[in-house]
């Protein structure tokens, strides 16, 4: 668009002498300033581009973990963008460990319609935030175990997670891409939980204790909020490696991310956190390069 240039009305006095007494007329001129105008730009998604971005962040993802250990699968979707990225998203015989824990109060509150008495309240905020292994024993028995979360999971669409045997709740399995379902439920809502019932869960995952929100935490910028579950535990029957798994949500201007990384046969429990974080940091990192746009000039006369 041409750059145009306003010129706002200034009056000015001008004084023409004359050679009697009498005062001289005042007249009024028109002086023009300049106002620069905004331009007029449009912007349109630039899809060649984003499959470059995308092509190139995964070949990236491949290669640091192809000098990790163990197993290792992931997956993220953006709200905002609707962009996805993952490797492996539908294994599902990966165990969830405490990343249950979220599963177990979303059965509990879609069952009793949001209403937990004192005591239960407290049970869910300790299996939570603090991780408590014995608050979860006691809801995942009130949910009605295996059999209750079997229910659970066919009621909002987690096709890929099992949960675990007898009194196991640890050992629910699941895949990166039913814990991005489970994590688009509790933001937009499905499987019989209400608004309230969403806001406790997520509330509740912001509050994770300090010393465990590490994990898809790493995907988050300065002044993004966060709420994740994670999940570890030795495997001493699987030539004593662990399980390690992260979850979550991470939100904040221009996006809405949602991630799980699982892993296990992992040497230790630190290794399988710096592998989790390694990856969410990419993709944190460069989220924006996978929805780029181009910007071009208003047309000068739209209606020609």
């Amino acid at each position: 668009m041409r750059r145009e240039w306003l010129w706002p009305v200034l009056v000015v006095t001008l004084v023409t002498a004359g050679c009697g007494q009498e005062r001289a007329p005042v007249v009024s001129v028109a002086v023009q300033a300049p106002v620069k105008v905004a331009r007029c730009l449009l912007k349109f998604p630039d899809k060649r581009a984003g499959v470059v971005a995308r092509a190139r962040l995964e070949r990236d993802i491949a290669r640091y973990v192809h000098g990790r250990s163990g197993r290792i699968v992931y997956g993220a979707l953006d709200l905002v963008s609707g962009v996805r990225v993952g490797q492996g998203e539908h294994e599902h015989d990966l165990i969830t460990a405490s990343g249950a824990k979220v599963d177990i109060l979303a059965a509990l509150l879609s069952r009793k319609d949001g209403r937990l008495g004192e005591g239960e309240l407290d049970l869910a905020t300790r299996m939570i935030t603090e991780s408590d292994n014995s608050a979860a024993d006691a809801l995942w028995s009130r949910v009605g175990a295996g059999g209750g979360m079997s229910e659970f999971y066919r009621r909002i669409g987690l096709r890929e997670t099992t949960p675990g045997p007898s009194k196991y709740w640890g050992g629910t399995t699941t895949s990166p891409a039913d814990r991005i379902r489970l994590l688009r439920a509790l933001v937009k809502g499905g499987g019989g939980l209400s608004a309230a019932d969403r806001r406790t869960v997520l509330g509740l995952m912001e509050r994770v204790q300090q010393d465990q929100a590490w994990g898809v935490s790493a995907a988050a910028r300065a002044g993004d909020r966060v709420a994740l579950k994670n999940g570890w535990t030795p495997r001493p029957f699987i030539h004593n490696t662990w399980a390690v798994t992260s979850y979550g949500r991470v939100s904040g201007p221009g996006r809405d991310l949602l991630v799980s990384v699982q892993t296990d046969r992992q040497p230790g429990e630190g290794t399988g956190i710096q592998t989790i974080e390694g990856i969410a940091r990419l993709i944190g990192a460069r989220l924006d390069d996978l929805s780029p746009v181009i910007t071009r000039p208003c047309p000068t006369d739209p209606i020609a």
